[in-house]
C-alpha cells in the first residue's frame, strides 16, 4: 500500500534540499570573492573541494541505483560514465577519469570513496607479492584528488552542462523527491555554478598555493580598522611594554616607506599570502620607546613557514591621518613593531588592578 507523503515529511525533504543548496550558495560565494581578492584560484584550493563536495552532496541525492546498470556503487562517477555513453560533454570528462585511474591501478577511484578493488599483481618471482599498502607513501601522491570528475567538469567548464543535463533526464537517474528531480532546486543548482564554471584556475605551483583569502565579513572588519575613526584610548587596557632594544625593523627596510592609504597599508600587513594571520586585536596599548604614555594601535600575530612574528601599528597609521606631517609621521614609523617570537627569550607577565596587567618581552 502506498501512502502519500505526510507534511511532516515533505517539510523535512524541502529543509535537506534547503540545507544542500545553502552549502552550495556558501562556497561559492567564498570562491568568487578569492578569485577576486587573489586575482586566480589554485587548483589545489581548499574551497575547490569545498565546493566538489557539496555538489557531490546534492547529486547522490535521490539517484537511483538501478539507473546506473553494470556499475556496482552508486556514486556519481559511476552516474558520470552512464551519461557519458550517451551525451558528449559527460563523455569527454569520463574518459579522463578513466585515463587518470588506469595510469596508477592501485590508486582509489574518485568521488565519494568507492575504489577500485584490484587483485594485488603477481611477481615474475618466487617471492609472495608486496601487499597494496606499501604503494602507498607517507606524502599522498598516489592518492586521486577527491571528487575527480567533478574537479575535472569545473576546471574544463562543462559541469554547469552535465548538471543541466541531469536535471532534463532527472527521470532516468533519480527518483521523484530528488534535488535534481526538483523543479526549483535543480535548476538553482545548475545556475549557482555558472560563475565557478566561468573562472581560470591556476596550475602553477607557488609558496602559496595552499593559502586562502579570509571571507568577506573578515575583509570588511579589517577595512574598518583603517575608517579613519579615532579610537578612545582606555587606562584600563592591557599595556604591552616593548623594549625596543630587542628587535625591530629597520626603518631602512621599508617602516619609512609611508603607504598610499590607509587600505594599501592594512592589505600590505594582513593580507599576506606568505604568513597566516592568527590572531588581530585593535586598541592594544604599547608604550613605545622615549615615551612614558601608552599609546593605542593594532596587534596582529603571524605564522609563516619558518616562525612566528609580532606586529603592532599604531592607530595613527592604521587610520590614515592626512593631518600627521612630516617629522611626527616618521616617529609613529618607529613606534611601529615587528618581532619574531623564536628572539623573544622572557615575557613576564604583571597583574594590575588600575589597568588589568602588562606585558614585557624580553630578548
Amino acid at each position: 500500500l502506498i501512502t502519500p507523503f505526510t507534511t511532516m515529511e515533505l517539510s523535512a525533504d524541502k529543509e535537506q534540499k534547503e540545507k544542500l543548496i545553502q552549502n552550495v550558495m556558501k562556497v561559492v560565494k567564498q570562491i568568487m570573492e578569492e578569485a577576486v581578492t587573489r586575482k586566480f584560484v589554485h587548483e589545489d584550493s581548499s574551497t575547490i573541494t569545498l565546493l566538489c563536495g557539496s555538489v557531490e552532496a546534492c547529486l547522490s541525492q535521490g539517484l537511483k541505483r538501478r539507473a546506473l546498470g553494470l556499475f556496482k556503487t552508486s556514486s556519481t562517477t559511476a552516474l558520470l560514465h552512464k551519461v557519458g555513453k550517451s551525451f558528449e560533454p559527460a563523455g569527454i570528462i569520463s574518459k579522463k577519469v578513466y585515463d587518470i585511474e588506469n595510469a596508477e591501478p592501485n590508486r582509489r577511484s574518485s568521488s565519494s570513496g568507492d575504489s577500485t578493488n584490484r587483485l594485488p599483481t603477481l611477481s615474475t618471482n618466487n617471492n609472495p607479492p608486496k601487499p597494496q599498502l606499501q604503494k602507498k607513501n607517507s606524502t599522498g601522491n598516489n592518492q586521486t584528488p577527491k571528487y575527480l570528475w567533478i574537479r575535472l567538469a569545473l576546471f574544463e567548464k562543462v559541469l554547469t552542462v552535465i548538471i543541466d543535463h541531469l536535471v532534463q533526464n532527472s527521470s532516468k537517474y533519480y527518483e521523484k523527491d530528488s534535488l535534481v528531480a526538483d523543479p526549483d532546486y535543480g535548476s538553482i543548482l545548475s545556475s549557482l555554478l555558472v560563475g565557478p564554471c566561468a573562472l581560470d584556475y591556476s596550475k602553477t605551483k607557488t609558496q602559496d598555493h595552499f593559502w586562502t583569502d579570509p571571507p568577506a565579513d573578515e575583509l570588511v572588519q579589517r577595512h574598518r580598522i583603517s575608517s579613519g575613526v579615532k579610537s578612545h584610548t582606555s587606562c584600563r587596557r592591557p599595556v604591552l611594554n616593548y623594549r625596543r632594544s630587542f628587535h625591530t625593523v629597520s626603518s631602512d627596510e621599508g617602516l619609512r616607506h609611508n603607504p598610499i592609504s590607509a587600505k594599501d597599508y592594512v592589505e600590505s600587513l594582513h593580507q599576506n599570502s606568505r604568513a597566516t594571520l592568527l590572531y588581530g586585536k585593535n586598541n592594544v596599548l604599547v608604550v613605545p620607546k622615549d615615551l612614558t604614555e601608552p599609546m593605542p594601535g593594532y596587534l596582529s600575530l603571524h605564522q609563516s613557514a619558518d616562525s612566528l612574528t609580532i606586529k603592532w601599528t599604531p592607530n595613527q597609521l592604521m587610520n590614515g591621518y592626512t593631518e600627521v606631517e612630516g617629522q611626527e609621521k616618521n616617529m609613529y614609523w618607529d613606534c611601529a613593531m615587528n618581532v619574531r617570537v623564536n628572539e623573544i627569550v622572557y615575557v613576564h607577565c604583571h597583574q594590575q588592578e588600575d589597568s588589568g596587567g602588562t606585558i614585557v618581552l624580553v630578548g
